[in-house]
């Protein structure tokens, strides 16, 4: 028999909001242009778009005047314009003009919400809370975006599920077999713990696939057929609201977040090749070590694209079966889930004490 106590559970985590006193990314920097876009972060419609001298703005996404998006609109150097009647708005948020204003008419006071954006290592973060903390809370950035040492991958994740099940996939480093010949990993075994309120580091012992100490082992990145298992840690960190990992000293991966409901989820997730293994790399000009970088960008892509579409079918899964039957019970064994599920709980339950507050 199944206790109203493990469905109360079941629920509060697949139903869990976000923490939005933090920075999370809603795009990537080349998709933002002076072509407003639209996103949703938790349920926020936010539009943005670049002004004039090219820095990005962020906006609520509707007109107040009809409640049609803002980012179906245009922007005109620094504001943004509704494509419906032609009100503008500032940066800030405020109608700047109407284009059929009477003489003896003042603006309308109406006001929509502004948020702190920041672009950094090619990604635009967003800050949904209260503007007041932005400056004292950081990103999480990505130290290895402009190192001329890390060649750079890319895939965005669109998955049909709660981003609990998505952070869960992410630190279960049990599932290798799911990925066939994309699995970078081998006979994972968890050998250390660490939490606290903003974060969950988990240590395994994994046999990898890969190793870059040769010019030549590049190569395995295109042919599995090349590819020697060997011993090598295996790290994996939720670092609220995002998760990092590192597979020996050869690879850096990244999955950085943009819940939208209970049911979807957007991520980007980077994977980072190291070239530190090439000492003679390194006595190379400058100019030539970023023409390597940029000309090897997207070299995982077939690997990475491949393991985001067999991690998300199994997601689905998972949030449909909990949609048909929220009543049943998972039985977990890795200790580092249930790390995971009480830090989103505890960061939830404190986002709800401070919109209560609010």
């Amino acid at each position: 028999m199944i206790s109203s106590n493990s469905i109360a559970k079941s629920e509060q985590i697949r139903e869990s909001a976000i923490d939005f006193d933090c920075w999370y990314v809603v795009a990537r920097s080349t998709e933002v242009t002076d072509k407003p876009i639209g996103v949703t972060l938790w349920k926020l419609p936010i539009a943005l778009y670049r002004d004039e001298i090219g820095v990005v703005r962020a906006l609520e996404d509707r007109c107040p005047h009809r409640q049609v998006k803002l980012s179906s609109g245009e922007a005109i150097g620094n504001e943004i314009e509704c494509t419906y009647h032609g009100w503008r708005f500032d940066s800030e948020g405020n109608c700047s003009s109407v284009p059929y204003l009477a003489e003896n008419q003042k603006l309308p006071r109406c006001k929509i919400r502004s948020y702190p954006v920041l672009e950094l290592n090619g990604f635009i973060w967003l800050f949904p809370g209260d503007s007041n903390l932005a400056e004292s809370i950081l990103p999480m950035g990505l130290s290895e975006w402009d190192e001329l040492n890390y060649i750079a991958t890319v895939s965005i994740i669109e998955c049909k599920g709660h981003y609990s099940y998505l952070i869960e996939n992410l630190m279960d480093m049990y599932h290798g077999r799911l990925h066939d010949d994309y699995q970078a990993w081998a006979s994972a075994k968890l050998e250390n713990i660490s939490e606290n309120s903003d974060r969950v580091d988990v240590l395994y012992e994994a046999q990898s696939y890969y190793k870059i100490d040769r010019i030549w082992s590049i190569s395995q990145l295109f042919f599995p057929s090349l590819r020697r298992l060997h011993p090598e840690p295996l790290k994996v960190s939720y670092v609220y609201p995002h998760w990092a990992s590192s597979l020996g000293n050869d690879f850096k991966i990244y999955c950085l977040f943009c819940p939208i409901d209970e049911t979807n989820t957007r991520a980007y997730l980077i994977h980072f090749t190291s070239l530190n293994a090439f000492w003679r790399l390194h006595k190379l000009p400058i100019w030539f070590r970023k023409f390597v970088k940029d000309s090897l960008f997207g070299a995982a892509q077939k690997m990475l694209d491949g393991l985001v579409r067999q991690d998300v079918a199994a997601i689905e899964q998972e949030q449909n079966s909990y949609l048909k039957n929220p009543e049943l019970r998972n039985y977990e064994l890795n200790r580092a889930i249930v790390s995971v599920q009480r830090l989103i709980k505890n960061r939830a339950k404190l986002a709800n004490v401070q919109s209560s507050q609010n």
